[in-house]
């Protein structure tokens, strides 16, 4: 959580505004803020929201900082498997009959 705060912190400096001015803006008193700041007081997540938007920041970018958070293209994690099976020489030609059909299975062999 030391790191989030220190991220806040500079973030904050950064751009040039005051404990109080990020209090204000979220609705709280300075020495509120400052307790926050501190580790004397819990950063709640809607906080964190909120102090994220008055930075004009991601929640991620906050918490990943100096990084920048860059989602993957396409949305979304690829992964991998890999499936090996034993089996008899007649069986593995049934069964890649049926996952790849006989065309391909045909061409696996050949291999």
């Amino acid at each position: 959580m030391n790191s989030i705060l220190e991220n806040i912190d500079t973030i904050r400096r950064n751009k040039g505004y005051s404990q109080e001015y990020i209090a204000t803006q979220i609705g709280m008193k300075q020495a509120g803020f400052s307790l926050i700041m501190s580790g004397e007081r819990e950063l709640k997540y809607n906080t964190l929201l909120q102090i994220a938007k008055v930075l004009q920041v991601s929640v991620i970018d906050l918490i990943t900082f100096p990084e920048k958070y860059v989602p993957s293209k396409g949305g979304g994690m690829s992964t991998e498997a890999v499936l090996q099976i034993k089996l008899d020489s007649d069986k593995k030609d049934q069964i890649l009959n049926i996952v790849f059909g006989e065309q391909i299975a045909e061409l696996l062999k050949s291999r």
